[in-house]
């Protein structure tokens, strides 16, 4: 196991994935994290003895080489890096959930501070397809955004849901960047700048991203699962109970390939070979990892793996020397790997125990099992009954005597611990078992099925495994009667596309009896018993919270001015001793500020109400572009985001429902 070059103990707890390496200055690097008290601290060892200056910028009274950025809101996220500016050194990129703040550390200025009235929930830094400058892009609610060194607004388009993680990484191999985007809805999109060229489906949040290699990436996802993608090919994964804080690329071996570095919330880090998932390096905290950087932090030309703790305990790691590589693997890994031969081992035993036994008994014999023993599976959709909810059934089944003993199914994201058995009963044993599956969400899963088959007098079995997909919209079955009368509520919808490809993308992605070579069919949702639909409301509510919120914010301007002008007056008045006068006026200035605090839980509750609308909207506008493909489908939603910022209502429907604002 690696001994950490050097070690720290800052006294600020830190914020976990808000974590950052930084040279504001163009030499030193600075390691910068977000505080639970909305600050942002900068540690800087190399130049002590230098006092910032008074603008945002304070030394801490607790370390001398801390100085603390007072942000007066909660970070949600930031970054560093080369914006493009004349200044030589770094930008430091701060989020919150209503701003965008870029800052200069070294010159303790501001560069730009911008609203965002989508949030920042992820921001990343860097070159994006053809754009020439680099762009500060943050993903807030449904919506992504690029600033320049200016504040320019370059870039900005809609995504499924809420953003959790962006990476910067040339997907295509045409040697420029695409957009990585992670959301809550359980996708990574690709965006080649406003275009969305390829997407990929998990089975929870991806909570985080990051470059590999090429076209290579890694993952997390929310329920502790982390892994490796090259282009659209998952490479592997694992899952642990556990979650990952934050991941990172970093050749930890000297061998010339990155490695997964993973920093998990019980304070392990563990670095895997970006080829096999294999562990190679472990270390852990006394506390959860809050984030993991790299950066020359000993200006000794050489890069060190940073990892901090949400206690502020910061540890430092080199390369390994190549004569050290072949110590990389610790006991851990080896009693690892120790135990999963022996169950490869025990498996093939039990395996040629069944053979042995066939040998004996014969190929007919009530007590073995046949050679040419097949496992035959099929996936049926099922409407509701009186007895059972409405599902999708998996039939298990044997072609010949032999029977069932158990199945075991694995499958994340639809059952209670993503494992599932099915043991039939000694008087119900037979060659056929049914497995009811209700997935909880429309999203591709793999069935990793099990079945323990063996003969029906003998004590020995033989184990299948059969991996089987189930399509994303697995819970959707064709209306008996398409042409009766449509519920309340059901709204159609026209694709402009080929219909060989709808026909294709229909086969692809639902439970069909049979194919169809036309797209002119109709779907009953077997959750929820409608129509398979699009809804796109025009009820105006979303301009309605728009002036609500400004009008709100006017009012609790004006309202911070009175404030400030009585409590002068208060304190005049103490001043001149006329105590009936400051009674008065602190009166006054509780009910005020009262009052002040109801109008900020009503707010609130308008903010809420609002972000929930332009979340929907934004849906709606991802959908419609989903619709169209290639060109048409980036014009849909230029055309819907020249709508919006004209509040053209009207425009914005007819682009959804036609391609083009023309009535």
């Amino acid at each position: 196991m690696l001994v950490p070059i050097f070690t720290l103990k800052l006294n600020h707890k830190i914020n976990p994935r808000m974590v950052t390496v930084g040279t504001f200055d163009g030499v030193h690097p600075c390691l910068t994290a977000a505080t639970q008290a909305g600050k942002v601290f900068i540690h800087n060892p190399h130049t002590r003895g230098q006092k910032p200056a008074s603008h945002r910028l304070s030394q801490s009274a607790q370390d001398s080489d801390v100085s603390l950025l007072n942000i007066n809101q909660a970070v949600t996220c930031l970054t560093a890096g080369s914006l493009g500016t004349k200044t030589a050194g770094d930008t430091l990129l701060v989020g919150s959930q209503t701003n965008l703040l870029a800052y200069d550390v070294h010159d303790n200025t501001d560069i730009f501070y911008k609203e965002v009235s989508d949030g920042a929930n992820a921001i990343v830094l860097g070159k994006l397809g053809d754009i020439p400058n680099p762009l500060a892009i943050i993903g807030g609610n449904c919506a992504l955004q690029g600033f320049d060194s200016l504040g320019n607004d370059l870039f900005w388009t809609v995504t499924g849901d809420n953003v959790r993680s962006l990476v910067l990484c040339d997907f295509t191999g045409d040697g420029k960047n695409e957009l990585l985007v992670g959301s809550e809805d359980f996708d990574i999109r690709v965006f080649k700048e406003d275009e969305l060229v390829s997407e990929m489906t998990e089975n929870e949040t991806v909570t985080a991203l990051c470059h590999m290699h090429s076209s290579r990436f890694g993952y997390a996802l929310a329920n502790g699962t982390v892994g490796v993608y090259d282009r659209n090919s998952r490479y592997w994964r694992i899952k642990s109970k556990n979650h990952a804080m934050s991941i990172h690329a970093f050749d930890l071996n000297a061998d010339g390939v990155v490695e997964l570095i993973t920093g998990w919330s019980n304070g392990k880090i563990d670095a895997r070979s970006d080829r096999t998932g294999e562990v190679i390096f472990r270390d852990n905290f006394s506390s959860s990892v809050a984030g993991v950087v790299e950066g020359d932090y000993r200006l000794d030309g050489q890069k060190q793996l940073i990892c901090a703790s949400v206690e502020g305990e910061v540890r430092g790691y080199l390369p390994a020397e190549k004569e050290l590589k072949g110590n990389l693997m610790d006991s851990n890994a080896e009693q690892d790997l120790i135990r999963e031969l022996s169950h490869r081992r025990q498996n093939l035993l039990l395996e040629l125990r069944n053979y042995e036994e066939n040998a004996k008994g014969g190929s007919d014999s009530a007590g073995g099992i046949p050679a040419n023993t097949q496992l035959q599976t099929a996936l049926t959709v099922r409407a509701a009954t009186e007895a059972q909810k409405a599902h999708v059934e998996l039939s298990i089944t044997t072609p010949n005597e032999t029977i069932i003993r158990a199945v075991l199914i694995f499958a994340e994201g639809i059952f209670q611990g993503e494992s599932h058995v099915v043991h039939p009963s000694v008087q119900n044993l037979s060659g056929f078992v049914r497995v009811p599956i209700i997935p909880p969400k429309d999203i591709p899963v793999d069935l990793h099925i099990k079945a323990f088959v063996g003969g029906k007098t003998s004590t020995q079995f033989h184990v299948f495994e059969i991996t089987r997909q189930l399509p994303r919209f697995s819970m959707y079955d064709i209306a008996v009667e398409p042409s009766a009368p449509a519920p309340t509520g059901r709204v159609t919808f026209t694709i402009n596309d080929r219909p060989q490809r709808v026909a294709m993308w229909l086969n692809q992605n639902f439970l069909l009896p049979e194919g169809v070579d036309s797209p002119d069919v109709t779907f009953t949702s077997l959750r929820g018993g409608g129509l398979l639909s699009i809804r796109m409301a025009s009820n105006g509510q979303v301009d309605e919270f728009h002036a609500v919120h400004q009008r709100l914010t006017a009012e609790m301007a004006e309202h911070s001015n009175f404030i400030k002008s009585m409590l002068v007056q208060a304190e005049d008045a103490r001043l001149m001793g006329d105590m009936t006068s400051m009674k008065k006026r602190y009166r006054e200035l509780y009910d005020l500020n009262r009052d002040l605090v109801s109008e900020y839980k009503i707010r609130s509750n308008n903010h809420n109400a609002l972000l929930a609308c332009l979340k929907s909207v934004n849906q709606a506008i991802q959908r419609a572009g989903r619709l169209r493909v290639g060109k048409p489908k980036n014009q849909v939603i230029s055309a819907c985001r020249d709508a919006i910022k004209s509040n053209n209502v009207s425009a914005l429907f007819r682009v959804m429902r036609a391609g083009v604002a023309a009535s």
